[in-house]
């Protein structure tokens, strides 16, 4: 009989003990929020940051404007493509250990283009920091959803995102002012060494995941998942967004540079890179979308980020700098308020396998980049500044019809 006591103690010993969420304002959400936040800034400035110097890699290289935009495009694309691997391949290994590894990469292949000597080559590290990079996007939105408690998840992917618009604004400054005063290869050196500071940072402060719990990676397993989440009556219509708002996005800032370095303003290189300061404006916008959809819902939140997206870009139709600046400013605001919305909602409906559904999501965001930011290049140099606008104006109406029809579907609202 003393055995029995000895032998319920070690019973209960062993049952499966339920973690908690981390909650806000303990140390380990703080410290997950700074770790997200840096990756998020790591991963735009890489990816961006040949934006503002479209134009001198079309000079240096003598190509197209549509052609020099494949350096961001082709980026885009493989990185669309490396989220159908990465996002699956994190729901089986686990979520650190697939970030890490891909912002390592992608601060070395960002070192590498520095040295490049044809145009080709550049293409080709490019499509391989976006390959790398397919690992940090779709992970760290599914890493938050099970890590972070649903209470304030709304809330940390919109300062996940703001991270995301400091990177992209960080990035951008960076690229064009040391271009201006230096040169492209050192601006993208020193963008490659910070990113490289980032991803240590994040590998040593990031909590281990565990709420993670690892699932198959057979074909047959990820077929099923992949038409759960096309069943669904909200998810395609996401990804649709993701699709339609990113490309509207990256469009308007891979050409806007083209504008404001001709007539009648002739910015400097420096000034057009300074310019990416309005995407301070998503470091509010992108948190204040989370914490308004708690109060109005979804829906409403993203009916209304689009219409200040398109309100933006009617604004910079006009040709007082000043008054351009104010319509980039409340574009940005909309895309990153928008973006942060519908990502979140992605984890909310997602069933199983959150990882692929987020994968699903940022395939077609970074799909819409690269196809429409191409597209965009023909626009621009058939019918100019007009034509740009026009072009983003139906992909925004498209978008606006879309967040119409999720925002009335019933079992959306209960989410």
């Amino acid at each position: 009989m003393p055995a029995t006591p000895h032998r319920t103690s070690a019973a209960i010993h062993h049952l499966p003990v339920k973690l908690a969420f981390i909650e806000r304002g303990t140390p380990q959400f703080m410290r997950l929020t700074l770790a997200l936040f840096s990756a998020g800034l790591a991963t735009f400035a890489l990816l961006y940051c040949v934006q503002p110097i479209l134009p001198v890699l079309s000079q240096d290289f003598g190509v197209s404007p549509a052609t020099s935009s494949l350096s961001l495009s082709v980026s885009t694309g493989l990185m669309a493509l490396g989220l159908l691997i990465t996002g699956p391949l994190s729901d089986a290994v686990g979520r650190k250990s697939v970030m890490v590894v891909a912002l390592l990469l992608a601060a070395l292949f960002t070192l590498l283009s520095a040295f490049m000597t044809s145009w080709q080559g550049i293409l080709i590290i490019r499509a391989l920091v976006g390959l790398s990079l397919s690992g940090v996007a779709a992970v760290a939105m599914t890493y938050l959803s099970e890590e972070i408690h649903p209470s304030v998840v709304a809330f940390s992917m919109g300062l996940y995102i703001s991270g995301n618009s400091i990177g992209g604004m960080s990035g951008r400054l960076l690229s064009g002012v040391l271009t201006d005063f230096f040169s492209w290869r050192i601006a993208i050196g020193v963008i490659g060494l910070l990113a490289l500071a980032s991803a240590v940072m994040f590998w040593r402060i990031l909590p281990a995941s565990r709420h993670f719990r690892p699932s198959s990676l057979k074909p047959h397993t990820l077929a099923i998942n992949f038409r759960l989440q096309f069943r669904d009556a909200g998810l395609p219509m996401l990804f649709a967004e993701g699709f339609l708002l990113m490309g509207a996005f990256v469009t308007l800032f891979n050409y806007i540079g083209y504008r404001l370095l001709a007539a009648p303003w002739f910015l400097s290189q420096a000034v057009v890179g300074l310019l990416s300061v309005v995407y301070l404006t998503g470091t509010y916008s992108s948190p204040k979308a989370g914490a308004l959809t708690a109060r109005y819902g979804r829906g409403p939140v993203l009916m209304v980020s689009i219409m200040i997206m398109l309100a933006g870009l009617l604004i910079t139709w006009f040709n007082s700098l000043i008054i351009i600046l104010i319509g980039m400013m409340l574009f940005t605001a909309g895309f990153f308020a928008a973006h942060s919305t519908a990502s979140g909602w992605i984890g909310r409906r997602a069933r199983r396998a959150k990882g692929q559904a987020s994968s699903l999501y940022l395939f077609c965001y970074y799909v819409g980049s690269s196809t429409a930011g191409t597209l965009g290049g023909f626009f621009w140099h058939s019918f100019g500044w007009t034509g740009v606008v026009l072009f983003l104006s139906c992909l925004l109406l498209i978008a606006l019809f879309v967040a119409r029809r999720l925002r009335h579907l019933p079992e959306l609202r209960r989410l």
